[in-house]
């Protein structure tokens, strides 16, 4: 019981919530303004934030990236999400299956094929975040 009690503790401790990157990031989120704090606890970025504002709204990035322009170093911040999608039914394999004949007293056996789902799963950016000179300058986001 003990180590059920451990693993689910465990897994809890992982999970990032608004609230948990908010505790995180005490300092910061306590510096800012009413009007940009509800922004952060309702998950909304904007331009100008800094990376540990956007951290706070949205969570630890998926991917990260450095990009090199005329005007400087920019850092790139990849939000994604993951979704599944209806592959169709394939043959997975056969059960066997026996019947007597009561008649006769014989046994038969015939297999009788076991089909499945199959799902594909997809990955998708849906969000991207720039940063230069540690503020956000640009906010890309999927359309629908």
């Amino acid at each position: 019981m003990l180590i059920v009690l451990g693993v689910i503790a465990g897994l809890l401790a992982g999970c990032s919530t608004i609230e948990s990157r908010i505790k995180e990031k005490a300092p910061a989120f306590a510096a800012l303004d009413a009007t940009t704090q509800a922004k952060i606890q309702r998950g909304v970025v904007e331009l100008g934030y800094t990376p540990d504002m956007v951290y706070m709204a949205l969570g630890a990035p998926e991917e990260r990236h450095e990009r090199k322009t005329p005007k400087g170093l920019t850092e790139v911040w990849s939000y994604q999400s993951t979704r599944e999608e209806f592959a169709g039914t394939g043959l997975v394999g056969y059960s066997p299956v026996v019947v007597h004949n009561p008649r006769t007293g014989a046994r038969y056996v015939y297999l009788d094929p076991i089909y499945s789902d199959f799902y594909r799963e997809f990955t998708q950016e849906d969000m991207r975040i720039v940063f230069h000179d540690g503020h956000v300058v640009a906010i890309e986001q999927a359309k629908g």
